[in-house]
């Protein structure tokens, strides 16, 4: 009753058959507590008239006077904005709008609105819904952006229902706005420094890592752009250019760090833990590793037993007051309790990582040295041995001869009665192979504090499933000159006395190899710097209302963010990665190179694992491929989640994409290929191995692997950092010490006591402790996480087809996980847990929260 009064009084009448709107969103000063001002001025604002208005467009009653778009209803506004309530904790606001009755007929259906916001203030716009509109029912209206004032656009925001159109079959009084929309992302390609309230969506070079105005030392060279250093694009933010270099663009100060330029819709959500993550970055960045640095002038730089490195997880590391005060005056408590646990006493205490939670010392085995190759943090390297000795594909003409010296008499003892010819005939021996993308730079990284080799490491597949290490190849440039070719020794397994500490030097060796080629290549180019022009190009050719726009969305989720502060903080020059991986300066360079290689098809995981040798093309075996080892995790795993996607991708495509030719007509589509192959992977156009999307399974399969990249292979590469890396001494990430050679003072501390020899060698404490912190977080599942499977929004889409075949693709990933866990439990499967008792689940399909090395996020987000 009370309702009913308070429309007459303010000039509802429900006789009119008023249409409801229900319009949630989030208060800039419920995020942002920093501008707790915003709400006195925006209720200011609202006093005075200025409010949020609202106008319904017609998707095909045309207005003819205003260029053919969909005519306008009236206007209409938010209610109550005042006194609506908002939840500190959820930060969401419902607020009640009501269309006039003369919109039903003067516009027909809507199909978007037009929003202009009045007020000081930026907020989030989540959604409209429209409740009773005649003759259609409930509209929703997916929103999911800031909408700033109205100062900040030259035209009002636009948002569309939640219906999918090609373009060709967008309602005419919709097409304007459509083409407009992607006209205002794609920005008008002026240098003009981008703003936190544009929403560009445009190319540059990484020719921002680089500080030339900070020294000599922090000059490095732009990657992208040539043929000497090749790589993806990144999003534009026009910075200007650093005064000394006119090539590099300027960097942001320190205390701004986290200012970085990406489209507002890209940011971070207001989650705690999302926000958790950039400040704990900067953190670690600009308080934490200064401190430790002042720290370890003045203390030994040296972990001297195993015992002293489980004091991180068991009882943490003591520090100066001193120390502690200088951190604690620069970062809030609370923070500073998240970050480093902290009791006032102590610093630094991390949680136990998986691998050594229920055996101290298993890491150390030969077994578990091979199963993290094929059920670790970087599973993505090992390959088939195809020819014996290996050979090198480095040009002799400028890297002299690079062949393999590991010889039969090496490991042919040691393969159960079969000779080499047998062996590789039979596919039982497998290589990881570090060596020719190292060869090139290792003269230039052994120039810094960094010594360390190329290697090779040979593998006998055993009767059990199990892998076991043969020999490992070390090999240097020669000392006089790259021409002459590599100088390599070869080291085999022992048991006992000296050769075991040799040989665990050997494989600790291999780890840091592993390390920094994981880092910089498995994790960030193939994942992180290749997706993001996906990012880019879609924004910029998609329309949201393109079903191939609503169907990669959620995999781009978070991507240009993360990868922004990745720029800024941690694989800049003197940034993190360059303090705590063994490349240093030469670390982005390295990757570079590596990207000359790279090729869009071979992401694909079955087409990955067939070039790798991993697997062979057999029609009787599941899916057609047949594992070389049955036992493979991440790729059982991985294949099931592999055709998972494609059956999802090919079923949701299929329903919109009847015949090829719907392909190749659909102008937005061919638009977002053309410029993502010319300009977003703009140094690799000229390869013949692009897709030419011409036809529907071209479409599919790209698809499809453009989601395994943004979702299950990152997963695969990122979340188990912690629980295998989090202890340094199973993947050291630096070694400062060549192999002891006999008649030396290291090689007689390596007999005397070859565990501080070993400790010596691999990574130092400083960096230990800096890079446990940044693997910790960049390992961490956010409390907001959406996982494969899963969308952030129910009605995403009205298309009731695509509505079914995504909760068909939901059930098939359950099915999956509840196979994953039934082969945990499987004893004959020792790859899948072995002998340090930890389970394979990094693609599980969904998750937990923190650390949980499980479940597979949508996107590229951490």
């Amino acid at each position: 009753m009370f309702d009913k009064i308070m429309d007459v009084l303010s000039g509802h009448d429900e006789n009119k058959n008023m249409v409801r709107g229900k319009v949630v969103l989030m208060k800039k000063n419920v995020l942002d507590f920093d501008d707790l001002s915003a709400s006195i001025i925006d209720n200011i604002h609202e006093l005075l008239g200025k409010k949020v208005s609202l106008r319904l467009v017609s998707d095909v009653k045309l207005d003819h006077g205003n260029g053919m778009r969909g005519k306008l209803g009236k206007h209409a506004y938010l209610e109550d904005w005042i006194t609506t309530n908002t939840s500190l904790t959820a930060g969401e606001s419902t607020f009640k709008v009501t269309f006039d009755s003369d919109d039903v007929d003067d516009i027909g259906t809507p199909g978007a609105f037009l929003i202009k916001n009045n007020h000081h203030s930026e907020f989030y716009l989540k959604s409209l819904t429209l409740e009773n509109f005649p003759g259609q029912g409930v509209i929703h209206f997916i929103c999911n952006s800031w909408v700033y004032p109205t100062r900040k656009y030259e035209k009002y925001r636009v948002f569309f229902a939640n219906k999918t159109y090609l373009l060709s079959e967008t309602p005419k009084g919709l097409v304007k706005y459509r083409e407009e929309e992607l006209e205002t992302l794609r920005g008008n390609g002026s240098n003009v420094q981008l703003e936190e309230w544009d929403r560009v969506y445009d190319y540059a070079y990484y020719n921002d890592l680089a500080d030339p105005d900070k020294g000599s030392d922090y000059v490095r060279p732009v990657l992208g752009g040539s043929s000497e250093y090749p790589y993806p694009r990144r999003g534009r933010t026009s910075r200007p250019p650093a005064k000394s270099d006119a090539n590099s663009e300027s960097r942001l100060k320190l205390a701004m760090s986290l200012d970085i330029y990406v489209p507002r819709d890209e940011r971070f959500g207001h989650i705690k833990l999302a926000d958790f993550l950039a400040y704990a970055l900067k953190a670690i960045a600009q308080v934490i590793q200064p401190e430790l640095e002042s720290l370890f002038d003045n203390t030994p730089n040296e972990f001297d037993t195993f015992e002293d490195v489980l004091k991180l997880y068991e009882g943490g590391i003591k520090v100066p007051e001193g120390v502690l005060k200088g951190i604690r005056d620069k970062i809030p408590a609370e923070m500073l309790k998240e970050i480093l646990r902290t009791d006032g006493e102590r610093l630094l205490k991390y949680p136990v990582p998986q691998v050594i939670k229920e055996d101290k010392s298993a890491w150390r085995t030969d077994e578990e040295f091979a199963r993290e190759m094929l059920a670790g943090v970087n599973p993505v390297i090992i390959c088939s041995l195809q020819k014996f000795p290996p050979t090198s594909n480095l040009d002799p003409k400028i890297y002299g001869d690079q062949s393999s010296t590991i010889k039969k008499e090496h490991i042919e003892n040691n393969l159960d009665g079969l000779t080499i010819d047998e062996a590789i005939a039979q596919k039982k021996l497998f290589i990881l192979d570090h060596h020719d993308a190292l060869m090139p730079y290792l003269r230039r990284i052994n120039s810094t504090s960094t010594k360390t080799y190329a290697s090779r490491t040979i593998l006998f597949l055993q009767n059990n499933g199990t892998l076991k290490p043969l020999a490992i190849e070390l090999s240097l440039p020669h000392p006089e000159d790259d021409q002459l070719g590599a100088t390599s020794e070869v080291y085999i397994p022992a048991e006992n006395g000296v050769g075991n500490s040799v040989w665990q030097l050997a494989k600790a060796y291999v780890a840091v190899n592993d390390s920094g080629y994981h880092q910089l290549i498995s994790h960030w180019l193939h994942t992180h710097a290749a997706i993001e022009p996906f990012v880019i190009s879609a924004n910029r050719q998609l329309s949201v209302l393109h079903p191939i726009h609503k169907l990669l969305h959620p995999h781009f989720r978070d991507t240009m963010n993360i990868n922004a502060l990745a720029r800024q903080i941690l694989i800049n020059a003197g940034g993190i990665l360059e303090a705590t991986v063994f490349p240093a300066k030469y670390s982005m360079e390295m990757s570079s190179a590596v990207y000359k290689d790279w090729t869009f098809p071979e992401q694909a995981l079955p087409v990955d694992l067939i070039k790798r040798g991993m697997a062979v093309e057999d029609s009787t075996s599941p899916h057609g491929l047949r594992l070389l080892i049955n036992d493979y995790p991440y790729a059982v795993d991985g294949l099931e989640i592999w055709f998972a996607i494609s059956t999802w991708v090919q079923d949701y495509c299929s329903f919109y994409y009847k015949t090829d030719e719907t392909v190749k007509k659909d102008v937005e589509l061919q638009s977002w290929w053309k410029e993502l192959v010319e300009k977003g992977h703009g140094d690799k156009k000229d390869e013949a191995w692009w897709p030419k999307m011409q036809t529907v399974k071209e479409l599919i399969d790209t698809c499809t692997i453009i989601i395994w990249i943004a979702s299950a292979l990152h997963a695969a590469v990122n979340f188990g950092q912690y629980p295998y890396a989090g202890y340094l001494p199973n993947r050291p990430t630096i070694s400062r010490k060549f192999m002891p050679v006999k008649g030396t003072g290291d090689y007689d501390e390596l007999v005397a006591n070859p565990d501080k020899a070993f400790l010596k060698t691999i990574t130092a404490e400083l960096q230990t402790l800096v890079g446990i912190s940044l693997i910790e977080i960049l390992s961490t599942h956010s409390s907001d996480e959406v996982y494969l499977g899963q969308r952030d929004a129910e009605n995403w889409t009205n298309d009731a087809e695509a509505l079914e075949a995504f909760e068909k693709f939901g059930k098939k990933l359950k099915e999956i996980e509840e196979r994953i866990v039934a082969m945990n439990g499987d004893v004959s499967l020792k790859n899948r847990v072995g002998e340090v008792k930890v389970p394979y689940t990094l693609l599980y399909p969904t998750g937990e929260n923190g650390l949980s090395g499980k479940g597979i996020p949508n996107s590229v987000s951490i």
